[in-house]
């Protein structure tokens, strides 16, 4: 599969729009040839967030590098959550915080969780965009109340620049990494 992001133990696979009608429409064993994957019954659940990724590529808000990726563990095949960018990067909302920067998130399924898989996933993210495609600056928006992310941001180095009402998710801290002067992605802890 072209475009595929490697970590140690993780594929980072981009998700075609193929794949993203499969998961609206349910079809599991079509889902899993396209990815090579054996996927949870977790990710058919957020068949509207599928259903947004795929409206926003097809009115062009986004274009295939951008769109979400399955977090895929190379040792067994399994789809252990999906990571991915909101927008390609520069868009408008972000100018006044980090201009030039891309906002990205991730959702580890509970089975994978306190494993590594976020940070590892999100260091990989990281290293491929800046390495590809020249960014810098990179976001993550937060809830105060989630405190594994929390915990992993701190990790990542990421340092909070602001806060808003998310009109699904309510608040959220936002915080931002730079590469200013770094030449690679954020560090492994310890």
């Amino acid at each position: 599969m072209d475009d595929v992001i490697s970590t140690d133990r993780l594929d980072l696979c981009p998700m075609t729009p193929e794949f993203l009608q499969d998961t609206i429409a349910g079809h599991r064993a079509a889902a899993e040839a396209l990815m090579d994957l054996k996927i949870p019954e977790d990710w058919f659940d957020l068949a509207d967030f599928a259903a947004l990724r795929l409206e926003e590529y097809r009115t062009g808000a986004t274009s295939q590098p951008w769109l979400p990726r399955a977090i895929r563990l190379r040792a067994t095949g399994e789809m252990a959550g999906f990571i991915g960018c909101h927008t390609p990067p520069g868009p408008d909302y972000l100018q006044p915080l980090s201009p030039g920067g891309v906002e990205f998130g991730y959702t580890v399924f509970p089975e994978h969780r306190r494993q590594g898989i976020a940070f590892e996933a999100s260091r990989g993210l990281i290293q491929w965009a800046q390495l590809h495609h020249g960014i810098r600056n990179f976001v993550l928006s937060v809830s105060p109340d989630n405190t594994a992310s929390l915990g992993l941001i701190a990790r990542l180095g990421f340092r909070r620049i602001g806060s808003h009402i998310d009109e699904i998710d309510g608040p959220e801290d936002i915080f931002e990494w730079t590469a200013a002067g770094a030449e690679s992605a954020p560090a492994s802890p310890g």
